[in-house]
């Protein structure tokens, strides 16, 4: 078969699920649950960047996606509104832990230009540099963070970034571009403290 066909079977079957779920039936949401709780726990985590705060916001996000089911009139894909669902509660997850921890976010750099990246994680092509984009982007600021992702990584609009984040456009394309240069910055000092290292392996001694 096919990958299209396999594609368009997938699709047909997930659309049946949300149907029958949307009429009430649990074990078609529960069969939900279970195709999407990959993806949908690797967003939660990239956003709150702890396992337990990640594993929090799965359990509300499909509380929230089963009361809401109903209203769900299918203009986007399932997964699409629920990663809007999910990056909502992330949201509001950082910020219970902001006021418990009382934590202060970085917003002094300045914008210089609005120019589009790439996903700063699917497109590397070596172990290392995945390494230093990941640690980069886990030691971004929660709201730097949650937009780049979105963005770049799960490729949703300015605009349903900015309506899940309850910021503006504008905001959102800043935070955006805040990220994209601290990624860039982050990334390049990782890698050249590794290349200073790895030359210090191989020289020779005297």
């Amino acid at each position: 078969m096919a990958a299209t066909d396999v594609a368009r079977l997938e699709s047909n079957e997930m659309g049946t699920l949300v149907a029958e779920a949307r009429d009430g039936d649990r074990s078609a949401f529960d069969a939900l649950v279970r195709r999407t709780w990959a993806d949908t726990y690797s967003l939660a985590f990239r956003l709150t960047g702890n396992a337990e705060d990640a594993r929090d916001v799965c359990q509300e996000a499909y509380l929230r996606a089963f009361r809401g089911l109903r209203r769900f009139r299918g203009d986007a894909r399932f997964t699409t509104w629920l990663y809007r669902i999910t990056a909502n509660c992330a949201s509001t997850q950082l910020g219970r832990r902001r006021r418990h921890r009382h934590e202060e976010l970085d917003d002094e750099l300045e914008l210089n230009d609005l120019s589009p990246g790439v996903d700063p994680v699917g497109r590397s092509e070596s172990a290392s540099l995945r390494d230093a984009v990941q640690k980069a982007l886990a030691a971004l600021p929660p709201k730097l963070r949650a937009v780049v992702v979105l963005r770049d990584i799960y490729d949703l609009s300015h605009e349903v970034i900015a309506a899940e984040l309850g910021i503006s456009v504008s905001a959102a394309k800043v935070r955006l571009h805040r990220a994209r240069h601290r990624l860039r910055d982050d990334v390049f000092l990782r890698s050249e403290a590794e290349g200073r290292a790895h030359d210090d392996v191989d020289r020779p001694a005297v």
